[in-house]
């Protein structure tokens, strides 16, 4: 007797989530029925997969390392599906679409009204997370494909590149470094910039653009989005360093500060990711020029 790929899909979100009710939520069953395909899992494989305690849960190692092949099936199964669906019509079904905040808001809206004329038979939804948890929701068929940011590690994955994302220098109006035509990496020396937390990959592009510069994070503050960093620069409380999609889309409007071109930063890479076994290359390749598009009507 084989498990069945619901009961695979149980496991890998109770390894995401480490609580049965935020599993069952994830999966939109209840929680009894996600606990009883975890054991039917159990008597199939003829092995215990979780430590049950009343507060806490964990995986065996047995347990982990099945739940890492059933992310593997999980994603194979979805791609098999995608590439029944191809014979069908080019572009229609679901397109499962995850983003990095600093991508995500800025550019999805622009591209929506594209995609819909573009691909009237396509049904699209739309996931904002972070690099790490979007590569892995990839890597597990729960996605079929993300915008991210380069560099970053992405083993496994093809890709495309979008287009570079530069950045401007964000400061309060009376700065020393405000109303300049430019700003180059010898100005940056010493300053401590106001940045995102740890965990966003601009957090780690920002400090990287200027190598030589050695600028550092001030570790008074971490911002969890590019409005509230503006909104800290406006009120006169730092500088950052801000990526010229966002500020395109109007992330600075109606806020006083001043903003300079960088000269010689190293700007970070927006790329559509998705898997190598994938059988929608050829589409990822059309959504990927509506992207385009979509960011070169953006106003500079």
């Amino acid at each position: 007797m084989l498990p069945s790929l619901q009961q695979l899909r149980f496991l890998v979100a109770l390894a995401d989530e480490l609580h049965f009710g935020h599993a069952a939520e994830s999966c939109h069953v209840t929680q009894s029925t996600l606990s009883n395909g975890i054991k039917e899992l159990e008597a199939i494989l003829g092995v215990s997969l979780a430590e049950r305690s009343k507060r806490s849960v964990l995986l065996t190692p047995v347990g982990g390392e099945i739940a890492d092949r059933a992310r593997q099936l999980l994603a194979d199964a979805s791609d098999l599906v995608e590439a029944a669906k191809r014979h069908s019509g080019a572009f229609r079904g679901d397109l499962r679409l995850g983003a990095i905040p600093t991508v995500g808001p800025f550019l999805v809206p622009k591209v929506m009204p594209r995609v819909r004329a573009a691909f009237p038979d396509l049904r699209f939804y739309f996931r904002e997370e972070l690099t790490e948890s979007l590569i892995a929701g990839l890597k597990a068929g729960r996605l079929d494909a993300i915008l991210i940011a380069l560099p970053f590690a992405i083993e496994g994955l093809e890709t495309l590149e979008l287009f570079d994302d530069n950045y401007q220098l964000a400061t309060p109006l009376d700065h020393k470094l405000a109303n300049r035509d430019a700003v180059t990496g010898s100005d940056l020396g010493g300053e401590k910039l106001l940045l995102l937390e740890k965990g966003h990959c601009l957090q780690r592009h920002a400090l990287s653009a200027f190598p030589e510069a050695h600028a550092t994070q001030d570790d008074s503050f971490a911002a969890t989005s590019l409005v509230t960093l503006v909104s800290m620069v406006a009120e006169g409380l730092g500088i950052t360093l801000l990526p010229q999609l966002a500020i395109d889309a109007g992330v600075t409007r109606g806020n006083r500060l001043a903003l300079a071109p960088l000269v010689g930063a190293c700007p970070r890479r927006i790329v559509l990711a998705w898997r190598k076994t994938s059988a929608r290359a050829d589409e990822f390749a059309q959504l990927a020029e509506v992207f385009r598009a979509a960011r070169d009507d953006l106003p500079s």
